[in-house]
């Protein structure tokens, strides 16, 4: 069965706007638990779907959602963007077609009316600007950017040394939202509509931020970075190294499996590859992900 390419949820529709996908993190790099054991003992599903089998690089997606609903266009997340000084190299000074990629999608940058930044992290807010003139500016002139009050109180606060690793993406594509007014900041709940909610997850950054869509019998959350790779699912204990506070993304992964475990709705983490979208399954103690339109134990045969 070929993957979905969009899906509907209750009075939603919701598409994935893909700016890359391909090898990206050493498995050791992300996750601190990982054992050259673990990987072996999980190879025949992780290559060459999620692991690339030459360099042992994890394949990552990076990727936002578009979510249309009655007139309503929300964006959530913005990628990496181009043009920015970035110490790591995979977003340095980049050109990808993503602006293209989102018009192809029937979707041009004024018609967004809302831009949603799950969280601060350079890999989900790059194209909230573009370089004009010599000056970053809004890429989406009419938008409402929503951040969680607690996302944006840490980020202000954490200083040069919390963006050492990446270069500093505050100032070139966070400030300026602000700078026009456009930034609104929200409580840990928040209704877009009466079917898409917003909620904080604590852990891998204070503001987290989840998407629920629709209701009924077919719902679905945007889980962000509650999970960055299917080893997570294997693994649910293992944090990440770019997590602010690995214990409390641990608490919050955990008690999300158990909550939504055999529930039948579908989860979308943002860094997962194609298809993206599935359901998590109980495997006895542990978890399964079924990817949408795959059959059960897609990772753990």
């Amino acid at each position: 069965m070929s993957a979905p390419s969009h899906w509907t949820f209750g009075e939603s529709t919701l598409r994935r706007i893909v700016e890359y996908e391909g090898p990206t993190l050493s498995p050791f790099e992300i996750f601190g638990d990982c054992t050259q054991a673990h990987l072996d003992q999980n190879r025949a599903w992780l290559v060459p779907r999620f692991q690339d089998a030459t360099s042992g690089i994890l394949i990552i997606t990076i990727q936002s959602f578009l979510i249309r609903r009655n007139g309503l266009t929300v964006l959530v997340d913005a990628c990496g963007g181009n043009d920015k000084e970035r110490a790591r190299p995979h977003f340095h000074r980049r050109s990808w077609p993503w602006l293209e990629t989102l018009r192809s999608a029937g979707v041009a940058p004024e018609d967004i009316d809302v831009v949603l930044c799950t969280h601060l992290h350079v890999d989900h807010v790059g194209w909230n600007t573009r370089l004009e003139n010599g000056r970053w500016v809004p890429t989406f002139p009419n938008a409402r950017y929503l951040i969680a009050r607690r996302e944006w109180d840490y980020w202000r606060a954490a200083g040069p040394a919390a963006l050492e690793r990446t270069g500093d993406y505050i100032t070139d594509s966070v400030l300026p939202i602000f700078k026009s007014g456009q930034a609104d900041l929200i409580g840990d709940e928040h209704m877009l509509a009466s079917d898409i909610a917003l909620q904080t997850a604590p852990g891998h950054t204070p503001g987290l931020t989840l998407v629920r869509l629709g209701g009924g019998r077919r719902e679905a959350i945007l889980c962000s970075d509650l999970m960055h790779h299917p080893l997570q699912v294997r693994y649910p204990t293992w944090s990440t190294h770019f997590c602010v506070d690995p214990d409390q993304a641990r608490r919050t992964r955990l008690e999300f499996f158990n909550k939504h475990a055999d529930s039948r709705r579908l989860v979308f983490p943002t860094h997962f590859p194609t298809p993206t979208g599935g359901t998590i399954a109980r495997d006895g103690a542990e978890y399964d992900f079924v990817f949408d339109g795959e059959v059960r134990s897609a990772i753990r045969d």
